[in-house]
């Protein structure tokens, strides 16, 4: 279908919670890494042969190590282990900020440095923060 129709955005939403009901529990994270990493990889094959840029929307877990939780500034991590963070190229972080507005922080890039930027979503569509 992408070889006769032209694609330019390829989007998977929440792509751990469709592994997390087809691998409950630890007994089958191997499993799931394994077939996470293939479904990863075969996106990047498609973003390579069709030229599509592709979006991962992911889940955010929260860190619960002994102790050095209260020492970091925010003791959330992405699902998925380092197969999802070896595979994205750059992961950005959403979250709600004051009333409407948004918080999109770029939470990790080869070529771009960590910084943060606040919209708002409108009936018209993105804009700038609402004050």
């Amino acid at each position: 279908m992408m070889s006769e129709t032209r694609f330019g955005l390829l989007i998977v939403d929440s792509v751990i919670a469709l592994y997390r009901t087809d691998f409950p529990g630890r007994g089958e994270l191997s499993a799931r890494q394994i077939h996470l990493a293939r479904f990863l990889r075969s996106l990047q094959r498609m973003a390579d042969e069709f030229g599509v840029a592709v979006v991962v929307t992911n889940q955010m877990l929260s860190t619960v190590d002994s102790g050095s939780s209260m020492f970091q500034a925010d003791p959330k991590k992405p699902a998925g282990g380092n197969i999802m963070a070896h595979t994205c190229c750059t992961r950005l972080q959403l979250r709600k900020g004051r009333g409407e507005n948004r918080v999109c922080k770029i939470y990790d890039s080869p070529c771009l440095p960590e910084s943060e930027v606040t919209f708002s979503i409108q009936e018209e569509g993105v804009s700038d923060a609402q004050e």
